[in-house]
């Protein structure tokens, strides 16, 4: 059963356009090819191994997320759709429960927390899929390489990460494409 998430994430689902909206093609340009959409699903996210203790950060985090997503196949050619489903999230560091207050401590100390995460991906055009699998996503090296995202960044392990696997699995630069 697929569990669901307040806000954003109502029904279990994240839908974006490329486009941000999912709006008709004027009559006029009837002929032209929608924006590429994504869609992530997160299946029974109160059970990651590691997001938050929190239900509200943990549906940020998720909802973080779902927009990298979103903007990475911002990258993908017009009228294609990608579904994803997401099995499993484990973000870099480790948050210490003894440490839980108003702002939770996430520690990154370069051991086995480095992020990770698991999931299912369809390709479509038209009806047809194109491509589709199953993904682990990790970062073993996570704190000892160059990062393109800023120290600020919320979640910028887990976006560099996900920035190559999109590169390496869909032939396309995210890495150009996440920094728009």
């Amino acid at each position: 059963m697929k569990s669901t998430l307040r806000g954003a994430l109502a029904a279990g689902l994240v839908m974006f356009a490329g486009s941000g909206a999912w709006a008709a093609a004027p009559a006029a340009a009837a002929d032209a090819a929608q924006p590429a959409a994504v869609e992530v699903r997160y299946d029974k996210p109160e059970q990651f191994s590691d997001v938050s203790f929190d239900p509200r950060k943990r549906e940020d985090a998720l909802t973080q997320l779902a927009r990298h997503f979103e903007k990475l196949g911002r990258s993908l050619p017009a009228g294609q759709h990608l579904k994803i489903d997401v099995t499993d999230v484990d973000l870099a560091g480790r948050e210490d429960p003894r440490l839980r207050g108003i702002n939770d401590i996430r520690i990154l100390n370069g051991g086995v927390d480095w992020p990770r995460m698991t999931l299912h991906y369809v390709l479509e055009q038209d009806g047809k899929v194109l491509r589709s699998g199953d993904a682990r996503l990790s970062d073993m090296s996570y704190l000892n390489r160059l990062n393109r995202y800023s120290s600020s960044e919320p979640l910028r392990y887990e976006k560099l990460m996900m920035d190559e696997w999109f590169d390496k699995t869909f032939d396309i630069s995210a890495a150009r494409q996440a920094s728009r």
